[in-house]
C-alpha cells in the first residue's frame, strides 16, 4: 500500500513496532549521542533485521558502513530511527520519502510546541503524501516488550520479549510515559508496549489504538492525549477495544482549559470540550482518569482481572474508624456499598466475636482468630451481593495475608488487598505472603478505594446493552429559522417532542393579550419574544404572576417600555402570554452537538442556580431512562428530587421521559446545536413537569 493512506492506521503502526529493517539517520562515532544509544540497544536486543547507518563520518562506524545520505538508503526501509537536530529533519524526510521508506521516528523538539507549525506541517504533508508513517518530532521513543526492541533517544536497555497479555502505554508525553514505565516495572506489571507520541505530526494516539485493539499481545490499553484529531475514528478504536474485552485507561489534558465560545444557552456554557469528549469517549468504552494515580491503580487491577464488576465491592478491616470513614468517602466518590445477605452475616456471626455489628464494610474487630480471618474473607467474597473483594487491614505477619489467600483462593472475582502503615516495611515473609495472593496489592486505601469505584462504574456500563436503535422521526415540527430560536418556536418543538409547556399563546396588543388570560386564566406571565433577547428576565422582559385583567394591561406596558430601553435595536415577534406553573422544583435540561465529537445531554439543577452552582450531570445521547435517573441521584442537590423536609418526592421518572424526548429532537434533527429548557418545572410524583422556559439554536 502506498500513497497518504499508507501513513495511518494499524498496518502504518505495526510496519513502525516490528520493523525489519531499521536505519539511524544522523549517526555520531560519539559514545553517548543519541544514535549510538540507538545501534547499541539494537545490538544488545540482538535485532536480527538490517541495520543502515546514515551520518557525516567518513569512516565505518562498528564496523558497518556509513552513508552520506538518506537518498543513498536501499528502497523500502521499514523504519528509520532520526538523530538529527530539528533543521535537518524536514531534508531528510524529503529522502526518506523518495527512498519508500516506510515510518520515521523523529526525537528532536522545536516544532508545533514551540510556535513553529509551519515547518511542522511541510514534514507532515509530505510524510503523508509519501505514505511515510511519522512518530513524533519531540518524542523520547518506543519499547516493544512482544518482539524485544527498545528504541529510546536517552539510554540503552534490554528490552522484554515474548509479553502476552500485556499492558500497552501509549502518550504524546515522554515524561510522563517514563513515568508509567518504572511505576509498572515496580509492581511487575507485563508492558508489551510503551509509545511516545509527541507531537503527532504523523500518527496519532488514535492510530495506535486501533492497532492495538486487535494486538494479541495487549490486555489492557493506557492512553494519555493531549489532543484527538480524529474524534470519529478515535471513538470507533474505542468501541472495537471494548468488543474485544480490552479496557482503555484514557487519561485527557485540558480539563481546566476555557472552552471555545459557547452559545447563548447554558448548556453550551456548562458543556465544554473536556466534558464533551469524557462523556463521549466513557460510553465508547473508555474509563476517563483524572490523575497519574489513578491510572496507574486502575491499570494495575485491569491487568490482574480485566473483567469489571457490575456491583460494588465487599470491604473487610478490622477497624470501626475505618468503617465509617469508608462509608464517608464511598459516598463521597460514588462507590456503591452492597448490603450483605443474611446467609453470609449469619456465617459471619458464627466465627466473629459476637459484641461485632456487621455488615459491609465489615469490621472483624480486634477479637479475630486467624481462622476468622478466612471464613468471614470467604464468606465475604461469595456473597452475591458483591461484586468484588476489598481488604484494608493492618498486616503484620504472614500468616494473616496467608489467611486472606485461603479464604480468596477459590473465587473468580477480584480482589484488592491494602496493608495499612503507609510505608512501614513488611517483614519478608509477609512480602512473600502478599506476592502468592491472587490479589492486587497496594499501600493506599484511599487511592484503591477511588481506583475500585472507576472500576466498578465501568462494569455498570458494560453490562448495560447496547441498542443503536434510531429515534422514530417526530411530527409535527415547526419550520426554523437559523441561530438561536425565540421562545414561542422553541416551545412548539417541545411540544412537538411531547414535551409538556404551560398554555398560552402569543399576542401583539395588549387587548389580544387580555384575550389570552381570560382563555387560559389567571394568574398569567407575559414574556417577550425575539431571537435576539436572548436574555429576556435581564432586559425586563418578563412579568410574573398576573392575577386579573387591570394588571395584564399595566405589566403589558412596562414589559414593552422595559425591552425599548434595554434593546431599542430588537423589535418583538409579538409577547407570550402563558399560564403561571405551580411551584415545584427547577431543574435544567439541555443538549449539545459538538461537531466533531457528537451529542451530549445534561441535567442538573436549574433557574438562577445553574451558573452560580454548576450542578449538572452529562449524559451520551442515547442516555436510557435508568441512566437519566442514575446521574439525577448524583447531583448534589439530589435530597431536593428525593423529598426535603417533608416534601413528596419528585416526578423524576418524567424527568427523564424529557431528556429521552430532547435526545430524540436532536438526533431527528441534525441542524439542531443546542437545546436548553430551564427550568423545567417539576412536580411531585405522579404529577409530572413543565417546560416554563426554551431556547433552541440552530
Amino acid at each position: 500500500m502506498n500513497g497518504p493512506e499508507a501513513a495511518r492506521g494499524p498496518q502504518a503502526v505495526a510496519r513502525f513496532l516490528r520493523p525489519r529493517s531499521i536505519a539511524i539517520v544522523g549517526i555520531s562515532a560519539r559514545a553517548g549521542s543519541a544514535g549510538q544509544v540507538i545501534l547499541q540497544s539494537l545490538k544488545l536486543n540482538n535485532f536480527e533485521g538490517d541495520i543502515h547507518l546514515v551520518g557525516r563520518s567518513s569512516e565505518p562506524i562498528d564496523g558497518r558502513p556509513v552513508l552520506k545520505s538518506a537518498d543513498e538508503l536501499p528502497a523500502g526501509v521499514d523504519l528509520a530511527v532520526f538523530t538529527l537536530p530539528a533543521a535537518a529533519v524536514r531534508e531528510a524526510v524529503e529522502a526518506c520519502a523518495r527512498r519508500k521508506v516506510g515510518s520515521a521516528m523523529i526525537f528532536a523538539a522545536g516544532f508545533a510546541e514551540v510556535g513553529d507549525r509551519t515547518t511542522q506541517d511541510a514534514v507532515t504533508a509530505t510524510a503523508r503524501a509519501a505514505g511515510l508513517a511519522v512518530v513524533g518530532p519531540n518524542c523520547l521513543g518506543v519499547t516493544n516488550n512482544v518482539d524485544g526492541i527498545w528504541l529510546h533517544m536517552l539510554h540503552v536497555r534490554e528490552a522484554r520479549r515474548g509479553v502476552e497479555g500485556g499492558v500497552a502505554f501509549v502518550g504524546q508525553s515522554g515524561g510522563l510515559l517514563g513515568h508509567f514505565q518504572r511505576a509498572a516495572d515496580g509492581l511487575g506489571l507485563p508492558l508489551s508496549y510503551v509509545i511516545s507520541t509527541g507531537n503527532e505530526a504523523g500518527l496519532e494516539g488514535t492510530d495506535f489504538l486501533q492497532f492495538l485493539a486487535e494486538d494479541r499481545a495487549t490486555r489492557v490499553i493506557a492512553i494519555y492525549c493531549e489532543e484527538i484529531r480524529r474524534p470519529a475514528d478515535f471513538l470507533a478504536a474505542c468501541r472495537r477495544a471494548r468488543a474485544a474485552g480490552k479496557p482503555i485507561v484514557l487519561m485527557l489534558a485540558g480539563r481546566g482549559a476555557k472552552a471555545r465560545k459557547a452559545a447563548q444557552s447554558h448548556t453550551g456554557a456548562l458543556v465544554g470540550d473536556w466534558v464533551t469528549i469524557r462523556t463521549q469517549a466513557e460510553h465508547a468504552g473508555a474509563i476517563v482518569v483524572s490523575t497519574m494515580d489513578e491510572m496507574m491503580d486502575l491499570t494495575q487491577i485491569l491487568a490482574r482481572y480485566p473483567n469489571p464488576p457490575a456491583k460494588g465491592p465487599g470491604i473487610l478491616t478490622a477497624s470501626g474508624a475505618y468503617v465509617g470513614l469508608t462509608n464517608d468517602f464511598a459516598e463521597e466518590i460514588g462507590l456503591e456499598l452492597p448490603e450483605l445477605e443474611p446467609d453470609t452475616l449469619k456465617k459471619l456471626s458464627a466465627v466473629l466475636p459476637t459484641f461485632g455489628n456487621y455488615g459491609n464494610p465489615l469490621d472483624v474487630t480486634a477479637g479475630f482468630s486467624l481462622d476468622a480471618l478466612s471464613v468471614a474473607t470467604k464468606a465475604l467474597i461469595d456473597d452475591p451481593n458483591v461484586g468484588m473483594l476489598f481488604i484494608s487491614f493492618p498486616i503484620s505477619t504472614a500468616i494473616q495475608v496467608r489467611s486472606f489467600n485461603k479464604g480468596m483462593a477459590d473465587s473468580p472475582k477480584p480482589k484488592v488487598l491494602v496493608a495499612l502503615g503507609d510505608t512501614w516495611q513488611l517483614a519478608p515473609d509477609a512480602v512473600e505472603a502478599v506476592s502468592e495472593s491472587p490479589a492486587v496489592f497496594s499501600r493506599s486505601s484511599d487511592r484503591m478505594l477511588r481506583a475500585i469505584a472507576l472500576y466498578t462504574r465501568y462494569g455498570r456500563l458494560l453490562a448495560r446493552p447496547c441498542t443503536n436503535v434510531p429515534p422514530e422521526p417526530i411530527n409535527g415540527l415547526p419550520r426554523l429559522g437559523k441561530g438561536a430560536q425565540p421562545e414561542w418556536l422553541g416551545k412548539k418543538m417541545l411540544a412537538a417532542a411531547g414535551v409538556r409547556v404551560p398554555d398560552g399563546d402569543l399576542a401583539r396588543t395588549a387587548d389580544e393579550a387580555v384575550a389570552v388570560a381570560r382563555r387560559i386564566g389567571y394568574p398569567v406571565v407575559l414574556k417577550a419574544q425575539a431571537a435576539a433577547l436572548s436574555h429576556k428576565t435581564e432586559a425586563g422582559g418578563v412579568v410574573l404572576n398576573l392575577a386579573n385583567e387591570s394588571a395584564v394591561r399595566v405589566a403589558w406596558d412596562t414589559l414593552v417600555g422595559n425591552v425599548k430601553r434595554a434593546a431599542p435595536d430588537i423589535t418583538l415577534d409579538a409577547v407570550l402570554i402563558e399560564k403561571m406553573s405551580a411551584k415545584g422544583i427547577e431543574l435544567m435540561v439541555g443538549a449539545k452537538r459538538d461537531p466533531s465529537w457528537g451529542t451530549v445531554l445534561l441535567v442538573g439543577l436549574g433557574g438562577i442556580w445553574v451558573e452560580a452552582l454548576g450542578d449538572v450531570q452529562p449524559l451520551p445521547a442515547d442516555a436510557d431512562a435508568a441512566q437519566i435517573i442514575e446521574a439525577l441521584r448524583k447531583l448534589r442537590s439530589a435530597n431536593l428530587l428525593a423529598g426535603f423536609r417533608g416534601a413528596p418526592p419528585a416526578d423524576i421518572e418524567a424527568v427523564a421521559q424529557v431528556v429521552m424526548a430532547i435526545s430524540r429532537l436532536m438526533q431527528s434533527v441534525p441542524e439542531l446545536t443546542e437545546i436548553d429548557v430551564n427550568p423545567l418545572m417539576v412536580h411531585a410524583k405522579g404529577q409530572g413537569v413543565v417546560a416554563l422556559d426554551a431556547l433552541i439554536v440552530v
